[in-house]
């Protein structure tokens, strides 16, 4: 079982933070496969660290909804169907394109940069075919960009949303003009913002979380049918 490159874990670092993201990326990804049984002392020794922070780590994951236990077995990583994904897609649709026209125009310069590091991190990540690094910086800039509206139900919503769903055509895309040109979105949707057009931010929106259920998926999108 191939798990993504994380980097040394350095004495002192947070093994278990780096376990769980690990793994959490390869399970999001497709890289791990739904029904995949996964052990803590076998993941001990692939990350050469101890049991109980990989323990730990799958504990948190199943909290997540990404694994169940398997009694006497170890952890099961779990399916999310088709219409699972539709519903969740819909949800996040309902959510987060909408605020989008309370922010059109209102976001100041320094959150803008902000946001703007986030979405070349996203590009570079891509770029640079790191889905850990991609995935982090994704979620950070969604969530940041909401956070904006001060409404923290809503940003903690759809962080839950975003941990349900599963993009398991993600790692085939890396080095796909596909890949890249959804990453290019989010300075799109920032330049929209910027320049107060709170109709096509809002579309912008819609269109770009449709690709859990398109590209991320590993599905042809309606324009290239």
């Amino acid at each position: 079982m191939k798990l993504p490159v994380i980097g040394p874990l350095h004495a002192g670092g947070n093994f278990r933070q780096l376990v769980e993201e690990a793994v959490s990326t390869a399970i999001v990804t497709g890289e791990i496969p739904p029904g995949t049984m996964l052990t803590a002392p076998s993941l001990a020794v692939s990350f050469d660290v101890s049991v109980t922070p990989v323990r730990e780590a799958l504990l948190n994951l199943e909290r997540r909804g990404l694994v169940s236990i398997a009694r006497n077995k170890g952890f099961r990583v779990t399916h999310v169907n088709r219409r699972d994904l539709e519903e969740i897609v819909q949800i996040r649709q309902w959510l987060e394109a909408p605020p989008m026209r309370q922010l059109a125009g209102r976001i100041d310069e320094p959150e803008l940069a902000a946001l703007r590091l986030e979405a070349d991190a996203i590009v570079t990540g891509a770029a640079a075919s790191d889905l850990r690094t991609y995935l982090i910086a994704d979620t950070d800039f969604h969530l940041h960009l909401l956070s904006l509206t001060g409404n923290d139900r809503l940003v903690t919503l759809v962080g839950d949303l975003r941990q349900q769903s599963r993009l398991v055509g993600l790692a085939g895309m890396l080095g796909t003009p596909e890949l890249a040109r959804s990453s290019a979105e989010h300075h799109t949707l920032l330049d929209l913002l910027a320049d107060n057009k709170p109709a096509a931010a809002e579309e912008l929106m819609v269109h770009h979380i449709a690709h859990v259920t398109g590209w991320w998926s590993g599905r042809p999108e309606k324009s290239e049918r």
